[in-house]
């Protein structure tokens, strides 16, 4: 999405991770996606790609964050949430504990969003580019819990989320990308409404 937002274009090489292309491993031997591959660097952290794109060209006007509700997101709630996710992995606890322990963190964004429409304002931010995706896997765990859960603000700002132009322009279905082929052109997407 902050690609899109951006409106730099980009080759998107979509990749099926169980046929890693021996061009990926070559650039990123982590071998886990995303990874952008920079003239002069290679980043391979969805949120050093974020701040790339958007430090370049931000005609939205997302703004660039530090924010501490992104690193409890990453450092915290992605833990619970990946216990959540696939519980019996984990089996230690019940995916019910797993989900009430993410559950702290899903009422400090409820309170966020008391008090306006997105997470930092009343305007969509980097903050909600970078939280939405871990958001929306925790909903579709257990969608109709989550639509009928106390959190009835963070419910309203996912569907907000989920219906934005911005994120329905890049969830397109593309291709496995081949070796020795061209990529997509991306984004293919007018950004002139937020």
């Amino acid at each position: 999405m902050a690609i899109a937002a951006s409106e730099l274009p980009v080759e998107l090489r979509e990749v099926v991770l169980k046929n890693k292309p021996d061009s990926m491993l070559q650039i990123s031997p982590k071998a886990t996606v995303p990874v952008l591959q920079l003239a002069d660097s290679v980043l391979e952290e969805s949120l050093d790609i974020m701040q790339w794109a958007l430090a370049q060209s931000d005609p939205l006007q997302l703004g660039l964050s530090d924010d501490e509700l992104i690193t409890i997101n990453d450092n915290e709630f992605k833990h619970w949430l990946d216990r959540y996710k696939y519980a019996d992995r984990y089996p230690e606890m019940t995916a019910e504990e797993y989900r009430s322990r993410a559950c702290e963190f899903l009422m400090s964004l409820e309170q966020q969003l008391e008090q306006h429409t997105f997470l930092t304002g009343e305007k969509m931010s980097f903050t909600d580019l970078a939280i939405f995706p871990f958001i929306r896997q925790f909903a579709y765990v257990d969608i109709q819990w989550f639509n009928n859960s106390k959190y009835h603000k963070l419910v309203q700002w996912l569907n907000l989320m989920l219906e934005h132009e911005l994120f329905t322009s890049v969830m397109s279905k593309y291709d496995a990308w081949q070796e020795d082929t061209v990529g997509v052109q991306f984004p293919e997407m007018d950004n002139t409404s937020e």
